[in-house]
C-alpha cells in the first residue's frame, strides 16, 4: 500500500514538473518568435495555434524518442538552404546520434532507360514525362526508411543521379539519430504525412523561384526549351501537389530569409532550450 501511494505521489510531482517545464518553454518560444516578428524578413511567417505547445511537450515528455520535422515547399523554394543552415546551428561539428538528413530528391526512381529511350531531355518532356510528380518518387521505400530510423535503425537511402536519371540502391547509410530531418517536394504528401511529427512549409514568391530554378536546371543538364517545358511542368505540379499542403502545415518558414539569420534564431532557440532543461 506504501508503495503504491508513494509512486502516486511521485507521478503527481513530476507530472507538476512537467507541465511548469512546458510553460516556461511555451513563454520563452513565443518571446522569441516576437522577436522574430520585428524582422525585415522573419523566418516564421505563420505558427498553428497549438505548434508551440507540441513542441514543448514532446521535449519534456518524449526526450527519449526520434523528432522526425518533415520540410517541403515548391521547387527551387529554399527547402535545402533551410535544412543545410538548421543543421550548421545544430551542430558545430558533425557528431552521430544527434541528426540525420533523408532528402527526397534521393529516391526519385530510376528513368534513365525512358531518358535513353527519348535521346535528350526535350524529347522526353515533349512525350508528356514530368519528373514533378509524386509518382516518379519511391514515397513507400522513403516512408518505410523514416519508419525504420525512429524505430532506431540503420537504413542505406539510394543515390540519384539528375543528369543521367540512374537511381543507385547503394548510396548512403543513414543512421538513427535524436532528430531525423527530411525535406523534398512531397514530404507532405498523404501518403507519408502522417509519419511526421512536425510539418514545415518553405514559402517563396514565384518570381524568386523561377529565377533560382533556372540557375539550378543548367546544373543539371536543362536549358532552352528543356528547361522551358520542364518549368512549365513544374508550377502546373506544385498547384496541384505542392501549394495545398501550405493548409496542413504546422508553421510556414520565409524562403526569403537569408542564410546567417537562420543559424542565428535556430542557436537562440536551441541555447533557449538548453537552458531551460538543463
Amino acid at each position: 500500500m506504501m508503495e503504491t501511494f508513494e509512486l502516486t505521489n511521485y507521478n503527481f510531482y513530476s507530472s507538476r514538473l512537467d507541465m511548469e517545464l512546458i510553460t516556461t518553454i511555451v513563454d520563452s518560444l513565443k518571446e522569441i518568435l516576437e522577436e522574430d516578428k520585428k524582422q525585415e524578413q522573419p523566418l516564421f511567417l505563420r505558427v498553428a495555434d497549438d505548434f508551440i505547445m507540441n513542441i514543448a511537450r514532446k521535449v519534456v515528455q518524449e526526450k527519449k524518442k526520434t523528432f522526425l520535422i518533415g520540410i517541403t515547399g515548391e521547387s527551387a523554394s529554399g527547402k535545402t538552404v533551410f535544412v543545410d543552415n538548421t543543421i550548421e546551428a545544430v551542430v558545430r561539428e558533425k557528431k552521430e546520434g544527434i541528426y540525420t538528413v533523408i532528402r527526397q530528391d534521393d529516391y526519385y526512381k530510376d528513368t534513365s532507360r525512358e531518358l535513353q529511350e527519348a535521346g535528350s531531355y526535350d524529347a522526353l518532356f515533349k512525350t508528356g514525362f514530368s519528373f514533378d510528380t509524386p509518382e516518379v518518387i519511391n514515397l513507400s521505400l522513403m516512408k518505410e526508411h523514416l519508419i525504420a530510423l525512429k524505430n532506431n535503425e540503420t537504413i542505406v537511402s539510394p543515390r540519384y543521379d539528375f543528369v543521367t536519371c540512374v537511381s543507385n540502391p547503394d548510396g548512403e547509410v543513414k543512421k538513427p539519430a535524436k532528430v531525423v530531418l527530411t525535406e523534398g517536394l512531397y514530404v507532405l504528401n498523404e501518403e507519408i504525412r502522417d509519419v511526421m511529427d512536425v510539418k514545415v512549409y518553405v514559402f517563396t514568391p514565384l518570381d524568386v523561384i523561377k529565377e533560382r530554378w533556372y540557375k539550378r536546371a543548367v546544373s543539371r543538364g536543362k536549358t532552352g526549351e528543356a528547361a522551358d517545358l520542364q518549368f512549365k511542368n513544374v508550377n502546373e505540379t506544385a498547384q496541384q501537389y505542392i501549394r495545398p499542403t501550405y493548409q496542413i502545415a504546422d508553421c510556414i518558414i520565409n524562403g526569403m530569409v537569408d542564410k546567417e539569420y537562420i543559424k542565428v534564431i535556430t542557436d537562440k532557440i536551441l541555447k533557449r532550450l538548453g537552458e531551460i532543461c538543463k
